[in-house]
């Protein structure tokens, strides 16, 4: 897209600090059932969920934890079988190893610092072994105490769409949205994006005609 077109969209739908409030309204009440797709009972599960949500679908995941939740219900239950039976009882997930490897360290973590109970702030999150910004933001998120804003494909496309950030890194997005997004909003800014990506600013083919965000979207083919 030329660098003039960019220009003069940006230009006709005004600043991203003054647009920033009215698209977080118009997306909740468009999108009033928008919440995490994961299924989880506990900070554990939750915890467990997110871990094997990497590299695959959300519904994928939900199918193998309906049992394995079942199976495991304290930290200690990953520990109590060998690695080998933990990897075929997530196997369906992918990269089954390394998750298998990461649960298990983390249990261990769980039960030797944090008396076997699942951290609520970002930098105690992240010492988890295979938990990084991204899955600390979600899980800190959805215990209700947000540090930051979870950077999926979906919110940075959109992002990006909406002129909110220029930066292709996860964390350069995060950080140009924690200046634009109120702190209320934290928690509940990615799934508006996630779910509004889902269901009309699609990747390849974007429902511009059916936005209701369309008018302050510089990106916007109406």
């Amino acid at each position: 897209m030329p660098r003039s077109y960019v220009k003069e969209a940006r230009k006709r739908v005004g600043p991203k600090r003054e647009r920033i409030r009215p698209i977080i309204e118009r997306l909740a009440a468009e999108h009033a059932d928008a919440q995490i797709a994961l299924r989880f009972r506990s900070p554990l599960e939750l915890l467990v969920s997110v871990m094997l949500s990497a590299q695959t679908t959300d519904v994928n995941v939900n199918r193998v934890t309906t049992a394995l939740f079942e199976k495991y219900r304290k930290p200690e239950d990953y520990l109590a079988v060998p690695q080998e039976e933990l990897e075929r009882d997530i196997f369906a997930t992918g990269f089954y190893r390394q998750k298998a490897k990461s649960l298990r360290g983390t249990m261990r973590m769980l039960i030797e610092d944090f008396d076997g109970q699942v951290p609520q702030t970002l930098p105690e999150l992240v010492r988890l072994p295979g938990v990084a910004r991204k899955t600390a933001n979600v899980v800190s998120a959805e215990l209700g105490h947000p540090e930051g804003i979870v950077v999926d494909t979906h919110v940075r496309r959109l992002s990006q769409r909406l002129g909110l950030t220029k930066q292709e890194d996860p964390v350069k997005i995060e950080r140009d949205l924690v200046k634009l997004v109120p702190r209320a909003d934290w928690a509940r800014f990615p799934h508006l994006l996630i779910w509004h990506g889902r269901r009309v600013c699609d990747a390849r083919k974007p429902r511009c005609d059916d936005c209701v965000i369309a008018d302050l979207c510089p990106s916007s083919r109406v």
